[in-house]
């Protein structure tokens, strides 16, 4: 039995090498779209816009800035240790779509069943063993009860809290290290305590203009890829599409940025300009009426009764919107980088189509094209299909070769998961399952891409269609698929 497991393993290694190369000559497109839901643009007649991390992409130095003024807020105002003042912010350390478990202070990757991926639970900066894990949750698995509420927040008795944004990165990282602190010098504080005043501090570094009077001094350090923004709304425009800005930032912030990226008369491009609209309340409350605001930025005190192209407002609500509008359904195309804030209302209540922003993407993309990551994951799948067959043989010499193949799938998950991030992996998978941050991805958006740029490679008219992945109990029979079924590749891109 022994000879004939390893002969096997040898007949897989030679199979799986001879599969690599045709991998390799079908390398998915960075700069693709991809669809979670059919959809062609020949429908879209109006394009809505969020700003931060939609129409407007910032360097890495944004993340330092907050993280540092949210650090220098709780020395100063929380009264926390001038001693912590020692981190600075690792652009490398956290990913989106984390939970943190407030009562505990251990932040953590859960995948789309709401089972913890062991290895990705950390206390301040160091990994929790898998036995503690095991032991404090009683298992890994979190119940429902316990989870965030729809909008990612721990709110209502839960106690975690799903990090979205990609302003949350400097928010977990300062998380992480004051916990480091306080547990490597023995300080005893409540987590509770912590997690708010963070959570106060980060908001404060916006709310408090911190951040905004920041870019605003230094714009071009901050702000990236302006031309690229430019050139997507320009296409839009000369097709006739109307256009919209939704943004949670303020009128001066928006104004300052877009003449920038567009120039002064950015506003003609724009049938409608809405800031401070506090979303997702914006979605959700119909009591707020819209106020203009002036060239100055003062707010006026007229009713609105028709939202003018070249103004701009505040507030207001959705429902108020459609009726000044008219622009309902699936004739509007709304873009944005929160899945929850900007998206998830919009295509459960409203039935708009969304697409979300994943600048991510781009980079995992770019790890999963290279041969190594190619090598090592098409083996990974060979070696869990031949676990899954040899299993029925229970003598003690083939379970001595099945521990070493198990021994050597868990090594090899290790490394995949270290191509992405060190402590948490990729944003989109735990070790076999979709994270929970993809599930909600999958249900929320329509279509999703790296960043905006990625529309000035497609026809105003495409259909994107899901490519048919198939489900446990279906052949995969991938030979048969039509072209437009198979994914995006990197080498037609290249050939167009």
């Amino acid at each position: 039995m022994k000879r004939y497991l390893r002969e096997r393993y040898r007949e897989a290694k030679r199979s799986t090498a001879e599969l690599v190369p045709s991998i390799m000559s079908n390398l998915l497109n960075p700069d693709a779209i991809f669809s979670n839901n059919e959809m062609s643009l020949s429908d879209i007649e109006i394009y809505g816009f969020d700003y931060d991390y939609t129409l407007v992409f910032y360097s890495k130095h944004l993340h330092t800035l907050i993280f540092n003024a949210a650090r220098d807020l709780l020395i100063n105002e929380h009264r926390y240790p001038a001693e912590i003042r020692k981190y600075e912010y690792d652009p490398n350390f956290a990913i989106r779509g984390l939970h943190y478990d407030v009562q505990r202070a251990v932040l953590m990757k859960i995948d789309a069943f709401h089972y913890i991926q062991l290895g990705t639970v950390y206390r301040g900066l160091s990994v929790v063993p898998d036995e503690e894990v095991i032991e404090m949750y009683e298992g890994s698995h979190v119940p429902l009860e316990q989870m965030s509420d729809f909008y990612g927040k721990s709110s209502h008795g839960n106690t975690m809290k799903q990090f979205m944004d990609i302003f949350s990165l400097p928010e977990m990282t300062l998380l992480s290290c004051v916990n480091e602190y306080f547990l490597k010098n023995n300080i005893d504080y409540e987590p509770v305590h912590l997690y708010k005043d963070v959570k106060d501090s980060i908001r404060d570094v916006h709310t408090k203009g911190i951040m905004y009077r920041a870019i605003e001094a230094d714009i071009e350090k901050y702000i990236r890829y302006p031309e690229q923004t430019r050139a997507v709304l320009a296409k839009l425009a000369d097709h006739g599409k109307k256009m919209f800005l939704i943004t949670n930032s303020p009128s001066s912030f928006v104004d300052k940025g877009m003449r920038y990226i567009v120039g002064k008369d950015w506003r003609d491009l724009f049938d409608v300009v809405i800031v401070q609209a506090e979303k997702p309340n914006f979605f959700n409350d119909k009591r707020r009426p819209f106020r203009k605001v002036n060239e100055k930025g003062v707010l006026l005190w007229d009713k609105i009764y028709k939202l003018q192209k070249g103004q701009i407002y505040k507030q207001g609500n959705l429902y108020e919107f459609l009726k000044l509008t008219g622009w309902r359904g699936s004739k509007v195309l709304y873009f944005g980088d929160h899945i929850y804030s900007d998206l998830a209302d919009l295509t459960l209540k409203h039935g708009w189509r969304t697409g979300a922003i994943i600048p991510e993407l781009r980079s995992e993309l770019r790890i999963m094209n290279t041969e190594q990551y190619i090598q090592t994951m098409t083996w990974l799948q060979t070696l869990t299909g031949l676990l899954e067959q040899m299993q029925v043989h229970r003598d003690a010499e083939s379970q001595l070769v099945l521990q070493e193949w198990k021994k050597e799938r868990k090594e090899m998950r290790e490394m995949t998961k270290g191509s992405f991030n060190t402590q948490f992996g990729s944003l989109f998978r735990t070790d076999q399952n979709p994270t929970y941050f993809l599930r909600r991805l999958s249900r929320f958006a329509d279509i999703y891409m790296a960043s905006l740029s990625c529309l000035l490679s497609y026809d105003v008219s495409h259909t994107f269609y899901p490519r048919r992945t198939p489900l446990q109990h279906e052949l995969p029979a991938w030979s048969d698929r039509p072209p437009a079924a198979r994914p995006p590749l990197l080498q037609e891109a290249q050939a167009k």
